[in-house]
């Protein structure tokens, strides 16, 4: 029996985890043939269809998640029409709630594998194999004839060590540039917007089992490794050991932890402190700034322990920080979302995301949107549309914030501008009238970069006068050298005088093999490199450098 394990990820670069679990876990089973593969919601539907027809499997299992569900129950239907013999189930957090509905509109739909799927696949798999019925299998949703049927729940798996690692089994695709790992299961958190609050703790594999799968990953030179913890550091003296492991034996890999930084203990600051620059990324959910919003959905955490910690990791150590806000949650508006943005701004985060509220299946969230009159898409990824708190046109504006985020603040391009712009004023006020700008001109779309720049000085122009907006056109001028060689048609904020620059190498810098060196000097009224608040005028001759396989790197003197 030939099984297709599959799923449509948003980008190319991610690698599937759930599927290899699954593979893993039912591997041994006897006449059976596994394949997995791995799909992008990018590519046309006609192709996708043709990739999973050529497979001609007798069972194909689909991934489910918010990004990749419509497109899958449209391959589906499509797919049993061309082979009606082939067992189609699917699984994920998407479909284990509303399994009646999904598949009473959907007939191509045979099975859905609610919750964790290893033990009710490999029972599903042995079923069907041997011709058996399906009446016994907890945690799954099945047609018999024309009925749909529910059997009763199956529990979490206790010892996850009972699942063979697929990564010693070669069955994740370790070439991606983005590698999923778990190290656990659960969180201790109940937030009511956040599907782990639907399971009662947290379950760890064993740390032999942990230090070998990540020698593994780490022997291979995995590029990046994602965490798929929900709280890493749930257990700060595991989290201690885990990162002792990695500093000790990582040769190239990053690695990505989602953590709760009211957690993290004196030890594990003390650790971090060790870990060089580049390795560790922590991604950390501060949800919001007010005490009574994040009590209203359950979200149990100390906001002075929080913020305290996450100064300690900025202030102490070299790990990047990625700071997390979720716009719609219960009593917060415009005005307090602001307040929980600057609050962000005040910390020093590397990096801020802000995303509306997902009302998903199965949290708690959907009772207490109903309860308030919460409005939200009723496809997914069921993102918020009104509160009692924000109108649409708000949460339409945070929207616009969070792109400028990215676009300004996030992508570092815009540092010495930003500390500029904002100098004397709230950051948070700042996006929030730049957003009020670039939707009005139609900027946030598709922007190109020069016009990104070009529209950064027009907002400019729109808010400083004076010896401000020569000192922001000073800092615009800086930030635009560090991403590339100004020659050519420089932009509209550059001074008429502009040097062209020179071709070739600066005195007592030598260009390696087959290297390209382009240098560029100019003076600026203040030294945006180190000295935010530098007032000493400074000249900075800018070092392009370009090799094939390289990109450009940017050096400044």
């Amino acid at each position: 029996m030939k099984i297709l394990l599959s799923t449509l990820h948003a980008k190319y670069v991610h690698a599937s985890l759930a599927l290899p679990y699954l593979a893993s876990a039912c591997a041994d089973l006897p006449g059976m043939e596994f394949r997995i593969l791995e799909l992008t919601v990018n590519e046309q539907q006609d192709q996708l269809l043709a990739k999973l027809f050529a497979e001609a499997p007798d069972v194909l299992l689909f991934s489910c998640y918010i990004w990749n569900t419509d497109l899958t129950l449209k391959l589906a239907s499509d797919l049993k029409q061309l082979l009606p013999g082939t067992f189609i189930v699917l699984g994920g957090p998407e479909v284990s709630y509303g399994s009646f509905e999904i598949m009473g509109r959907n007939g191509a739909v045979d099975c859905i594998v609610r919750g964790e799927g290893e033990e009710s696949c490999r029972e599903l798999l042995e079923a069907l194999n041997g011709g058996m019925p399906l009446e016994d299998i907890p945690g799954i949703t099945y047609r018999d004839h024309d009925e749909v049927v529910a059997n009763p729940e199956r529990g979490t798996i206790a010892k996850l060590d009972s699942i063979p690692s697929p990564f010693a089994s070669g069955l994740v695709d370790l070439g991606k540039p983005l590698v999923y790992y778990e190290t656990s299961r659960g969180c201790p958190f109940s937030c009511a917007f956040c599907m782990s609050s639907l399971e009662n703790g947290v379950r760890s594999f064993s740390m032999e089992r942990i230090e070998a799968d990540l020698r593994l990953l780490m022997d291979k030179e995995v590029q990046t490794v994602k965490l798929a913890d929900r709280t890493f550091n749930f257990d700060a003296q595991r989290a201690n050991a885990i990162w002792r492991l990695i500093l000790a034996e990582n040769k190239s890999s990053k690695f990505h932890f989602e953590i709760a930084a009211e957690l993290l203990t004196e030890e594990n600051l003390a650790l971090l402190a060790e870990v060089p620059a580049g390795m560790f990324r922590f991604e950390i959910g501060v949800q919001s700034g007010g005490e009574k919003t994040l009590a209203k959905v359950q979200r149990k955490s100390s906001l002075d322990k929080l913020y305290r910690n996450v100064r300690a990791v900025i202030e102490r150590t070299r790990v990047t920080v990625h700071l997390d806000l979720v716009a719609g949650l219960p009593g917060e508006s415009l005005e307090g979302f602001l307040e929980s943005l600057q609050g962000l701004f005040e910390l020093g985060g590397n990096h801020i995301q802000v995303e509306p509220l997902k009302v998903l299946k199965g949290t708690a969230m959907r009772g207490i949107a109903r309860k308030e009159g919460y409005a939200y898409a009723e496809a997914a990824p069921y993102k918020v549309l009104r509160t009692p708190w924000l109108s649409f046109t708000d949460i339409r504006r945070i929207e616009a914030i969070s792109r400028l985020l990215d676009l300004l603040y996030n992508s570092g391009r815009f540092a010495a501008s930003l500390r500029q712009l904002c100098a004397g004023k709230e950051m948070a006020q700042v996006f929030a009238d730049a957003a009020e700008f670039f939707e009005s001109e139609g900027l946030l779309a598709n922007v190109s970069l020069n016009l990104l720049f070009e529209s950064v000085w027009r907002f400019g122009c729109s808010r400083l006068a004076g010896e401000e907006l020569e000192l922001f056109r000073d800092a615009l001028c800086f930030d635009h050298c560090m991403i590339g060689y100004p020659g050519g048609q420089c932009p509209s904020f550059f001074t008429a005088n502009v040097d062209k620059g020179e071709q070739g190498v600066p005195a007592g810098l030598a260009a390696k093999s087959g290297e390209r060196v382009r240098y560029y000097r100019r003076r600026f009224a203040r030294d945006y490199r180190s000295t935010p608040c530098g007032e000493a005028a400074v000249e900075f001759t800018f070092i392009y450098r370009s090799a094939p396989g390289e990109g450009l790197k940017v050096e400044t003197l």
